[in-house]
């Protein structure tokens, strides 16, 4: 009997080589889908969510978050934003604080889908940005935003200018692609000033607010990347951007929700404006002090109502330049004008012995603001429009009284 004829099949040298080929193959392909799964599990997406300017007036330049979506490291899907603009009204002293520059911001997460109604709603456009990290940098920002949203590490003091929603993410970037990246030097301000003017066109009182307070740590000339406080800045440098390796910063661009792309409540009528406003004072002042001037003789009541205005918001500024925190509330020319010793004449109008000191700081308000409104062209710290026709109703009301006064005596 043969071993062919017991059944024992002679496998050849070729055929075996065929046979080992097809096992190799045949046990790779069983493992694809494990290797395809560890892939996935590690496949998250980091994407720029801008958000255009709403009708408030902390909404008026936008809002930057960051998407991270996906499969996480867990194994599970993931579809979440992280938000640096969140604060709490309910803190203690929220409003002193503020004003003191102790404001304090947190970073907040949740589920995507929570996030976009809100803009959906308001018929705001919101723009995403999908970064082009790779793998590790992905999983990496992930981790470190995780990180910094645990309670003990979400709480940040807040700046306008050089710590918010946007600066934040920017930084963060930096630290995940391990070197900053690349932004076109493209100034479009130059100053943080006229950047906010630029934005708060259509809310001329509250930009008149932010340059009676801050002084000229907002005037210095700035690069693009430090533009890039305002989110549509930052969109839109960042859409040009290079990572460290020369590659584009974006991958990819969409948008999430077509609403319009400035959801404020419009301009200001132009006789509703702190210019106007101005102009009409300057006015009203001229002709008081004209009729006083006729009649040689001090309206009392307007001198104390207006001072007493003059010396209350040089309270403020006391406030803001030597107590609070903030930078660029100091220095502040404006101080020269607006200080409390112009309660002396606010007061003092009413006291006969106080004649002396109110005539005296009406001679000085004369003298420092001629030179103040001659020279603030040579000086680096930029003015409201509005403060120029104040001032000067100032300086003529000062000068009025102390010749008045001086002719009565």
């Amino acid at each position: 009997m043969t071993v062919a004829a017991a059944g024992v099949r002679i496998i050849r040298p070729r055929a075996l080589l065929k046979t080992k080929i097809r096992i190799i193959t045949l046990l790779i392909l069983s493992l694809l889908p494990a290797f395809a799964q560890r892939e996935r599990q590690d496949s998250v997406i980091v994407s720029l969510i801008t958000c255009a300017p709403g009708a408030e007036v902390y909404e008026l330049c936008g809002h930057e978050a960051v998407r991270v979506r996906g499969i996480g490291p867990e194994g599970f899907p993931v579809d979440s934003v992280w938000n640096y603009g969140t604060f709490d009204f309910q803190q203690p002293n929220f409003i002193y604080r503020f004003v003191k520059g102790e404001t304090d911001y947190m970073l907040s997460s949740y589920p995507f889908a929570w996030f976009i109604p809100e803009y959906q709603a308001a018929g705001r456009r919101v723009v995403e940005q999908d970064l082009n990290l790779n793998r590790d940098e992905a999983l990496r920002m992930l981790t470190m935003l995780r990180e910094e949203a645990r309670p003990e590490n979400r709480v940040y003091r807040y700046n306008y200018v050089k710590d918010n929603c946007a600066t934040r993410i920017t930084t963060r970037l930096d630290e995940v692609l391990g070197a900053p990246a690349t932004y076109p030097d493209s100034l479009r301000y130059g100053t943080f000033r006229n950047e906010m003017r630029a934005y708060h066109k259509d809310y001329p009182w509250y930009q008149f607010g932010i340059d009676l307070c801050l002084g000229s740590g907002i005037d210095y000339p700035v690069t693009s990347r430090e533009e890039m406080f305002v989110p549509l800045e930052m969109e839109r440098t960042t859409a040009c951007a290079l990572r460290p390796d020369g590659r584009p910063l974006v991958s990819a661009t969409r948008t999430l929700n077509a609403g319009v792309a400035d959801a404020t409540l419009g301009p200001t009528p132009w006789y509703l404006t702190p210019l106007a406003a101005g102009w009409a004072f300057f006015a009203l002042t001229c002709l008081f002090c004209a009729l006083m001037w006729r009649k040689h003789t001090i309206w009392r009541w307007f001198f104390s109502l207006w001072y007493t205005i003059l010396g209350l918001l040089g309270c403020l500024l006391t406030f803001l330049i030597f107590v609070s925190t903030h930078e660029a509330t100091a220095p502040n020319l404006l101080y020269l004008w607006l200080n409390p010793l112009q309660l002396v004449i606010g007061a003092g109008v009413w006291i006969g012995r106080w004649r002396p000191a109110v005539t005296a700081m009406a001679i000085c308000n004369s003298l420092l603001l001629t030179v103040l409104l001659i020279g603030w062209a040579w000086q680096g710290q930029s003015a409201n429009p509005a403060f120029f026709p104040l001032m000067g109703a100032t300086l003529i009301s000062s000068a009025t009284y102390a010749i008045i006064t001086r002719k009565i005596s």
